[in-house]
Order: structure tokens, then sequence, then C-alpha cells
């Protein structure tokens, strides 16, 4: 049951769903005859089944801590989130917010390039579900690594407020410091790293195994709501990042996720190069 095999077990413990499964066999039909189909026209199925049922949650995969430098320290709010633009019956939950966050390491670059729309000194973004925030400067360590950015918030533009609208380029998902809990994340990608292993004949199949089908991340951060709703087989939409399952491997102390699939297959822009 690897979540890398393409087994009705492996299928399942990575997440995939019956229906799922049953649209992509009526997608490319019933036959006789051994044929070829591209993975993505199955990925492309569970991604358009979890749009419709997964539950949108906030997950850190490579945390680097954003300071609120005029939110008033110990202060705390409960936002509300949408459970699933998708299905208006979804309802919502709510997230908390604070002076300290998490956001995803890439979402802050010191020198960006053009049509960069995250994080960088003097620019805004929008933190969902939250305010619009304004980078005022970071913090590095003696290796150069950047481990804080600093930021100043503008308490008119909360979502849902008069101001709100303000249109700024970039949004970013986060967590509280203060509130968040840690969990694994296996994000597991395609096996072999070409289409077709079977056509090369000459090449022994083990040097062609994708040395990036998995890759364990250890200390990920996730709102509060997701350690509340964490099952086995649990299904959850990680905003902008995409869609993951609950490992039978979760315990009290640490819930495990499998990434289904990205939001986006990139595979082909990989296969292409």
């Amino acid at each position: 049951d690897d979540p890398r095999m393409p087994t009705l077990c492996g299928l399942r413990r990575r997440g995939y769903t019956p229906q799922s499964i049953k649209n992509f066999i009526d997608r490319i039909g019933y036959t006789k005859y051994d044929g070829l189909i591209d993975v993505s026209l199955l990925e492309h199925s569970i991604r358009e089944d979890l749009n419709q049922t997964a539950t949108r949650v906030s997950v850190v995969l490579d945390p680097i801590k954003l300071i609120i430098t005029n939110y008033d320290e110990g202060k705390m709010e409960m936002l509300d989130a949408e459970n699933n633009p998708e299905d208006a019956s979804a309802g919502t939950h709510q997230i908390p917010f604070s002076r300290e966050l998490y956001i995803e390491r890439e979402d802050f670059m010191e020198n960006p390039p053009k049509k960069y729309f995250r994080l960088s000194v003097d620019k805004e973004v929008r933190l969902k579900n939250a305010y619009i925030v304004k980078c005022t400067g970071f913090k590095k360590d003696e290796q150069g690594k950047v481990t804080e950015v600093y930021c100043e918030y503008d308490p008119t533009t909360r979502s849902g407020m008069e101001n709100s609208g303000r249109k700024v380029k970039g949004t970013l998902h986060w967590v509280s410091v203060g509130h968040c809990t840690s969990v694994e994340v296996r994000l597991y990608d395609r096996l072999f790293s070409v289409e077709n292993p079977s056509e090369e004949k000459e090449i022994d199949f083990r040097q062609l195994l994708n040395p990036d089908s998995l890759k364990v991340l250890t200390d990920c951060k996730a709102e509060p709501y997701v350690a509340t709703a964490s099952k086995p087989g649990e299904r959850f939409q990680f905003q902008r990042t995409g869609y993951f399952c609950v490992d039978p491997d979760s315990t009290e102390e640490k819930i495990v996720f499998n990434r289904v699939v990205p939001l986006k297959d990139s595979w082909g822009k990989i296969k292409d190069k």
C-alpha cells in the first residue's frame, strides 16, 4: 500500500476517492486491450472531486516567522475561514490571528524579481481571511539566512470591513505561532522519472526511479482546526499547496499527511526539460 504505487491499496492510502477513480474509468472507457493513459488524467479526476468536497485549511510547510510590529502583544482575534467556496452549505470555521505568525519561506524574498507578488520590503500583501500587511524589514542569522520578517498591518482592511476591497496582488496563507500544531507532511510524486518505464528495455528499472518521489517534512505548522477535524482518511485542501489526506501512521502526538496531488500539474513542465 505504498502511496506511490498505482494499485487500489496505494491509491486509497494516498487519498484517492472511489468516485474519482470511477470518474477516471468512465473518461477513458473500457477495452480488452492494453493501453497507456497519462496519469495526469487520473490526477485531474481527484482534483475535480476534492475541489468540491475538501475543507480548506492553512498549513505552512516551510515556516518562517512574520511579526506584525504594530499589532498589540498578547492580543488575539478569531477570524472566520470559509470551509469550501464551492459548497455554500459547508459553513465556516474559526482561525486564531495574533502578532506572530508563520508564513511560507518562499513567500518572502530579500531581492525579488519582477512580477513577484509576495512579500518583500515596502510591498503589501493580503493575509488570507485577515488583514493587508506591508513589509518593513527582516532579520538574518549569522549564516545570512532570513529568520524573521517584520510587517505593519492596516486595521481597517480585515476581510469583511469597508476597506477590505483595497486591491493588492498577493494573498498569503498563514498560521498563528502561539496556536498552531506541528504536523508531518509526506510529499509524494511520480514513482518513475520517465513516462513509460517498460519502454526502456536496456536500462535497469531501478535507475529510472524518481529520486524525488518522496520528501518528508517533519515540522510543518497547521492551524488548530486541523487537529480537531483530522482522522485517518480525512482529506483537506492546504491552501495554495494541494490536496492532502491523513495517513494511518498518525498518532495523538503528531498527525501525518500524505499529499494526494498538488493544486496544479507541474509534471508537464518537468517532463519537457
